[in-house]
């Protein structure tokens, strides 16, 4: 089934305006919202606010909008223990509607607030015993555990859901997609590339999850993309580039910089082509669903808009009004046409 998310920039509003963008983004009609679970923002003028209790609040003032992290790091400033025992507490407070995305991280996050930065094979080493970890310690059990790095002592989650948590696991290029579909109950990814980027992502997913004796078919694959709906191309290109432009860039993900300065600095080298190549930037209804459909005709199921404004509240409601609703009768017809 198709769902539709709004994506939750932890590191351009305050926690207590994006509240209130969470609240609107519920009665408009969005079934999810992938919150960034960042230490730094990705610009000096942005901010970071601690999702873990923005989440929290969300689910106080929400009743059926799925919430999620997109993305937790589990191996770095957070111990899986923290990270498990952060999730089953928030599956508590929002039951069946909370799903945990990991990836391996930023030294944005991770290297600045810790001190520790190693290679992605390490890293990702590290989030396969970390999801692990995580697993175990959701049954209730005591776990003891010994491994290549962490270590625990009947250690035990009092609290926690009756229904397990999905593990969402991203990866942005096909080399990690069959990681995800192994060790994940379902992926996560970006936007913005060439179509044969995701056709293998997808397949190497598929071919992860048959090893890890799932079925592809049946798993979530979630994507993020951009969009804003507004008439002011440039405006809308501008507050990107103030916000996010660090993150349009590879060596964000794979080098040691790990300050919100060095990734502006790093991200002048975003021009504005590159985000109209990259972004739905329109105030027509269609521009949007024609966008979001050709990720769906892909193979996701699960997409997440994210608008860096200029106008958050007015996105939501648009969307909520004008594109939500379209995407989701072109499913219908299709599921229809099919059976």
């Amino acid at each position: 089934m198709l769902q539709l998310g709004w994506k939750a920039g932890t590191e351009q509003y305050e926690p207590d305006e994006l509240l209130d963008y969470a609240i609107v983004a519920e009665e408009t009609g969005f079934d999810s919202i992938d919150a960034s679970d960042h230490f730094h923002p990705w610009a000096e003028k942005g901010q970071a606010g601690f999702v873990w209790s923005w989440l929290g609040a969300v689910a106080a003032r929400t009743k059926t909008i799925v919430l999620g992290t997109g993305l937790t790091c589990p191996i770095l400033r957070y111990h899986p223990t923290i990270v498990a025992q952060a999730a089953a507490t928030m599956a508590c407070l929002a039951p069946k509607r909370f799903f945990l995305g990991v990836g391996t991280g930023e030294a944005l996050n991770e290297y600045s607030s810790c001190g520790e930065w190693p290679g992605y094979k390490e890293r990702q080493a590290q989030l396969q015993e970390a999801i692990e970890l995580i697993r175990e310690l959701m049954t209730g059990e005591k776990i003891t555990h010994t491994g290549m790095y962490y270590e625990t002592h009947k250690a035990k989650l009092y609290t926690r859901p009756r229904e397990p948590v999905p593990i969402y696991v991203s990866s942005l290029v096909p080399n990690s997609a069959a990681f995800a579909g192994k060790h994940g109950d379902g992926l996560i990814t970006v936007g913005g590339e060439e179509p044969e980027v995701y056709k293998e992502i997808l397949k190497n997913f598929a071919t992860g999850a048959k090893e890890g004796r799932k079925t592809a078919s049946r798993m979530p694959k979630m994507i993020e993309i951009a969009v804003d709906f507004t008439e002011d191309e440039e405006k809308a290109i501008e507050t990107r580039k103030e916000y996010w432009a660090g993150a349009m860039v590879p060596a964000m993900f794979t080098q040691k910089i790990y300050t919100p300065e060095a990734s502006e600095q790093n991200g002048k080298v975003v021009g504005s082509d590159t985000i109209r190549k990259t972004t739905c930037i329109s105030a027509d209804p269609e521009e949007h669903v024609k966008y979001a459909q050709r990720y769906i005709d892909l193979g996701f199921d699960h997409l997440i808009f994210h608008s860096a404004g200029p106008d958050q509240a007015n996105f939501l409601e648009a969307y909520g009004r004008d594109v939500l609703p379209r995407l989701r009768q072109k499913a219908k017809s299709r599921h229809k046409a099919a059976a």
